[in-house]
């Protein structure tokens, strides 16, 4: 194959073969089909994450839940594709000109105008859907082994549909409030909402994405209340992991993931490399960072050297550093992974003391060090690579210069985005609950929701459609 392109090769150089002239702009054919390339490749790793959560709940909950989660997991990739394809992308995107609303899109319901955007416009919808899959899938470890599996289909709709997208619109479209690709109407030249800032500082989502399923699965966990017997007399009882194999696997799986999710979300691939590369750079020191700290942390603490303080480290300096790996120095992604497993620990500790019970740790790992992630940027973002990022630079980190208008951004950016995932997610689950749709019974849980659910015995389609006693 070498020898037949060098041959060629050469004999288009002497003239003998006649090749059609390559656009090699920056808006040419070859760029888009480069972009489509880098982002469906980028697409099929931010959507292998869906094996790696599978893996690490999987292994995390106790045996006899373990079918029923690989269930909850899998069927949410399906959900959430159908919900990006009728709506959210639609949501999430609408205008590309910087014409549409400032709060949510409109247009393209069920990816009706995708096809005229290029080679790459499809390639753009299927990362968007990767993306929304993950924010879904970060709140069923928060409220594993407890919930119905009903309620697990209607929540994860509801993310998927319409609370992860209005956020994704904020941020990233060309026309969102928060947004720091917002250009005027019928422009290219950038137009932050607020002068003298670059909108809100999040490349790849530890607000979007993060913070959104990482505040849900807070709010889940609080109202589905604790697992039974995790409490008792004001004392925290273990629970016994079902296979540490599994969860070390999904975490380096997750690992891998991120690559794409960062790297990925420079959304382009000629003259987007530099960019990515420092996005790659800065997400392996910041979790190689958060994991060694968090390890580090908890044999301080006087327990034992386990591999969940440094499993759960790593996703805490990945999530921390979500927000900025294109921006910042590496040693400043260093320092950003170990203050994310600091973040991690002590909010962990946190709903412990509280009586909240996260199987997962979801919300100490992707809604507390997503907002860590998000102030870190506002913090350490050079000016520089915020230029080489957007096209642009109003505001910058506040240690290097950049003022406080952007920092404030960045403060407003983590109350609002506080303030959606959570409330309405609140709403959600307090419906649920209302009406008896949120916990499954104390016999069900008891016994396992393998069990209860018809799962372990291949029963679980004929049991949802007769079986009333069915909570899993």
């Amino acid at each position: 194959m070498a020898l037949d392109a060098l041959a060629l090769s050469r004999r288009s150089l002497r003239g003998n073969l006649s090749l059609p002239a390559i656009d090699v702009s920056g808006d040419g054919q070859l760029a888009q089909d480069l972009t489509a390339l880098w982002l469906l490749t980028c697409a099929f790793l931010v959507f292998f994450m869906q094996s790696g959560f599978a893996l690490l709940e999987a292994g995390t909950v106790r045996t006899k839940n373990v079918r029923n989660i690989l269930l909850k997991n899998t069927i949410d990739a399906c959900i959430a594709a159908f919900s990006w394809w009728a709506v959210g992308s639609a949501f999430a995107n609408g205008h590309t000109d910087g014409c549409g609303n400032a709060f949510i899109g409109y247009e393209n319901f069920f990816a009706s105008g995708i096809s005229s955007q290029g080679s790459a416009g499809f390639a753009v919808w299927l990362f968007g859907f990767a993306f929304s899959a993950t924010a879904s899938t970060i709140v069923s470890g928060a409220v594993a082994e407890r919930v119905q599996f009903r309620s697990y289909i209607i929540y994860t709709v509801f993310i998927t549909a319409f609370v992860y997208p209005v956020i994704a619109h904020w941020v990233w479209s060309s026309s969102g409030w928060l947004s720091a690709w917002r250009i005027g109407c019928g422009t290219t030249t950038p137009l932050p909402m607020f002068s003298g800032t670059n909108g809100l500082l999040d490349f790849a989502g530890s607000g979007v994405v993060h913070m959104v399923g990482g505040g849900a699965a807070l709010v889940g966990a609080i109202i589905a209340g604790p697992r039974l017997g995790r409490f008792v007399n004001g004392h925290i009882v273990h629970f016994e992991n079902s296979n540490a194999t599994l969860m070390a696997l999904g975490t380096l799986i997750l690992w891998l993931g991120w690559y794409g999710f960062n790297a990925g979300s420079t959304g382009c691939m000629y003259g987007c490399m530099g960019t990515a590369s420092i996005a790659a750079a800065n997400t392996t020191i910041s979790a190689a960072a958060g994991g060694l700290a968090c390890l580090l942390i908890s044999i301080l603490l006087g327990k034992p050297g386990d591999i969940g303080p440094l499993l759960n480290g790593i996703l805490a300096g990945a999530v921390s550093i979500t927000a900025s790996c294109a921006f910042v120095e590496p040693y400043a992604a260093f320092i950003i992974g170990m203050i994310g497993a600091a973040v991690y620990q002590s909010t962990s500790a946190l709903l412990m003391r509280l009586q909240i019970d996260d199987p997962l740790d979801a919300s100490p790992v992707h809604f507390f060090c997503g907002i860590w992630g998000v102030f870190a940027a506002g913090f350490f973002a050079t000016e520089s690579k915020v230029i080489a990022t957007y096209g642009y630079a109003e505001g910058w980190g506040i240690i290097y210069g950049g003022g406080g208008k952007q920092f404030g951004i960045q403060i407003l950016g983590i109350v609002t985005i506080s303030a959606w995932s959570c409330s309405l997610a609140a709403v959600c689950f307090y419906g649920l609950k209302r009406y008896g749709y949120l916990r499954v019974s104390k016999e069900d849980e008891l016994q396992g929701l393998d069990i209860t659910g018809g799962i372990g015995s291949g029963q679980l389609l004929a049991c949802l459609g007769h079986c009333g006693s069915v909570k899993d």
